[in-house]
């Protein structure tokens, strides 16, 4: 096993942290307030960073997902570029790859994903004319995207244009602000994801990409990749609280010189560490398609639970600043808290693998 990331994914990343942190300043967040900022947007596609991850795989995503989260910046980076870069170029027709592959290059086409165990979506209905009935509760950045990639009952993807839902998108707001919403679906037209397989409703027989079922490689790619975007959230809620610690004084001595202020961010870099090491392991399994299911379910469960303390330690270690709505700091406490809703719980995601795992033990 060797996760080390290649030097075109080093190049990705090293690129990714210079414009996240030239154009995700506080000041372009805060009036970005919970829509997306479209300058940056326009940057990071003009720089072929979308396009990127078709080169450099889940693990590359992983790598540029933490630097969105290391700054929070308000895009709708990870969500198009696993849901729609990689669910096309993995799992579309042909077709599908010439008509839709140079839209989310280009950041013309945003996609977003409504999966039932990440969105909270309830039961969709595909008709056979391929006409999807069902309501989508909390979709994240839904307001900016022109496609969302359903699951219908029978865990088919259907891509879905916003555009032909029933009704208008409905602004939910969330924990953090990533410009979510509710969709209606009244029979609205929809586009399969793929070709009609023969492993549909089945569990995949083998470990190669080419016959895992998609939804199923889909949903593991997602949980990898929040994963990742929560350990950049982490990281730089620990790098501010670090900062602050080291700066501000109490009683003559800086608060990072008190035991206990150590041991909470050793506490808070461990876990981070915990989160970024199982997210990069179950990215590099997938990019190779070994069985990833485990691996996709350990990294989720890492930035679930570790995620919260992490966030939780970094607004603490800020004191009364921690509490300022305002504050930077808070931000990643939002980000942090929402990941680890759309993630699922730890005690869910455990239940999941569990259940995994005694399968594999009876097969």
């Amino acid at each position: 096993m060797d996760f080390t990331p290649t030097e075109e994914q080093l190049a990705a990343r090293d690129l990714a942290a210079r414009i996240f942190g030239d154009l995700a300043t506080h000041e372009r967040l805060t009036a970005a307030g919970t829509g997306v900022d479209a300058e940056l947007w326009k940057a990071l596609c003009a720089a072929g960073l979308p396009e990127a991850v078709e080169e450099t795989g889940l693990l590359g995503l992983v790598l540029l997902a933490e630097e969105q989260g290391r700054t929070t910046a308000q895009v709708p980076f990870t969500t198009t570029c696993v849901y729609g870069l990689l669910a096309v170029s993995r799992h579309g027709t042909e077709d599908q790859r010439a008509r839709l592959l140079p839209g989310l290059r280009a950041g013309t086409t945003v996609v977003t994903g409504a999966f039932p165990a990440l969105a909270g979506a309830g039961a969709v209905r595909a008709d056979a004319e391929g006409r999807l009935t069902g309501t989508l509760d909390r979709v994240p950045w839904l307001r900016d995207a022109t496609h969302v990639l359903v699951p219908d009952e029978d865990r088919t993807l259907w891509l879905v244009r916003t555009a032909d839902a029933a009704r208008p998108v409905e602004p939910v707001e969330l924990t953090a602000p990533w410009s979510a919403g509710r969709l209606v679906l009244e029979g609205a037209r929809a586009e399969r994801l793929g070709e009609v397989g023969a492993f549909d409703g089945l569990d995949a027989p083998a470990p190669d990409v080419l016959h895992r079922r998609p939804y199923d490689d889909l949903l593991a790619a997602a949980r990898i990749a929040f994963a990742g975007l929560q350990a950049g959230v982490c990281a730089g809620s620990l790098a501010r609280a670090v900062a602050y610690t080291s700066q501000r004084e109490q009683f003559g001595r800086p608060l990072s010189s008190h035991q206990a202020v150590q041991l909470r961010a050793a506490d808070a870099h461990m876990d981070t560490e915990s989160i970024r090491v199982t997210a990069y392991e179950a990215a590099w399994r997938h990019d190779q398609a070994l069985p990833v299911g485990e691996h996709a379910l350990t990294a989720a469960w890492w930035a679930s639970e570790a995620g919260k303390r992490v966030v939780h330690a970094g607004q603490h270690l800020h004191g009364g600043l921690g509490a300022d709505l305002d504050h930077p700091v808070h931000r990643h406490f939002l980000w942090g808290r929402q990941l680890d809703a759309y993630l699922g719980c730890g005690t869910e995601l455990l239940a999941e693998l569990g259940d995994l795992l005694a399968k594999g033990a009876a097969a």
